[in-house]
């Protein structure tokens, strides 16, 4: 009885070999370049927000560096607010007696 299976040659098997460990070279290149490309999108996103971040912070910062300001503005208004009630009332005292009216009420604050 003869065998019918035939005993590859080692030349066919280094063929197959190489087929194969060049086959799966290129689906991990593949692989490889997919992973990257999509690592690269996810870091030119992130880029993007850290650069709106970094924007409205400095926004953030120009605002604070104003908020000194607004107090000393509001030491000189509360200064200016009495001097403001005395002119109301010298105004109102003004239109009273143009008018001759002692019920007349000075100007709405």
């Amino acid at each position: 009885m003869q065998s019918h299976l035939v005993k590859p040659n080692s030349v066919d098997t280094a063929i197959r070999c190489w087929r194969i460990t060049l086959g799966l070279g290129v689906v991990t290149t593949g692989a490889v370049a997919l992973l990257l490309s999509v690592l690269t999108r996810t870091a030119e996103q992130i880029d993007g927000g850290v650069a709106e971040i970094w924007q409205v912070g400095k926004l953030i910062a120009n605002n604070t560096v104003h908020v000194p300001l607004l107090v000393r503005t509001n030491q000189i208004v509360a200064a200016i607010l009495p001097k403001a009630d005395g002119i109301a009332a010298a105004t109102g005292r003004i239109q009273r007696a143009v008018v001759g009216d002692e019920t007349a009420e000075g100007p709405v604050r």
